[in-house]
């Protein structure tokens, strides 16, 4: 776990002051509405790789059985406390294998994280392996080279005698690689008490075209769709791969 970021190991426990579950209603119904426009057959169960702390769960479980999977296990805490009736799996959404399908594969902005076309392809190969047959996987990048600009963003909650708040700086050092950087400065209180903390993500930039090749190539029917957010300015992509066979 030495490669992730702090949020995601020693400062886990205040992800859900970082970012509430309310944030994410607006994206899950639209993640939900392409699934169920895409799929064959009912859709009952799916398999989150990089769940983090839960937050898209929590607005699933309500209509999902879930099975949630991330390399953190103290964000899987963290997403236990949030959603007690989902099945938690500790493991890499590049190599983790479960044995079973289900009808939808739900892969968030965790797949960011990955850094080279292998990686991504790999993580490819797991949504495909675990998806039935007319079933559907859903691939929502935060980025894609062709769209990618710079940008700030801030933001926090309070909790229960405690807070936090943040400023996010997001840029590309090397527009000539597939790598961009986040960082992240995170103001912790607990009581009177305030404390500075710097976290730098390094995150996977890939082009359109990159990602439904390599879709294709491992068995999925891929196609790219834009879609909105009102939190968010830009346009953003999903990329809805049909499994057939």
């Amino acid at each position: 776990m030495d490669d992730l970021p702090r949020l995601y190991s020693d400062f886990a426990h205040w992800w859900p002051l970082l970012s509430a579950p309310a944030d994410y209603e607006e994206e899950v119904g639209v993640y939900q509405r392409l699934v169920r426009d895409a799929i064959e057959g009912e859709l009952n169960t799916a398999l989150e790789l990089g769940s983090g702390g839960g937050n898209n769960a929590h607005h699933y479980s309500r209509h999902l059985q879930l099975t949630l999977v991330d390399r953190s296990p103290k964000m899987l805490e963290v997403s236990r406390a949030l959603n007690p009736s989902c099945e938690h799996v500790e493991g890499d959404m590049r190599d983790v294998r479960l044995g079973r399908a289900f009808d939808a594969v739900l892969v968030h902005d965790a797949v960011s994280y990955l850094l080279s076309e292998s990686d991504l392809r790999a993580a490819m190969e797991t949504a495909f392996v675990h998806c039935r047959p007319g079933g559907v996987a859903l691939f929502t990048p935060d980025h894609l080279r062709e769209t990618f600009r710079p940008a700030t963003s801030h933001g926090g909650h309070d909790g229960d005698g405690r807070a936090l708040r943040y400023l996010e700086w997001c840029y590309d050092p090397d527009p000539e690689d597939t790598i961009v950087t986040v960082d992240m400065a995170y103001m912790l209180r607990e009581g009177e008490r305030v404390e500075v903390v710097f976290d730098r993500h390094t995150c996977g930039l890939f082009a359109r075209a990159t990602w439904l090749t390599l879709l294709r190539e491992v068995g999925f029917e891929a196609r790219s769709v834009p879609y909105t957010l009102s939190s968010v300015n830009d346009a953003l992509q999903a990329f809805v791969a049909h499994r057939r066979s």
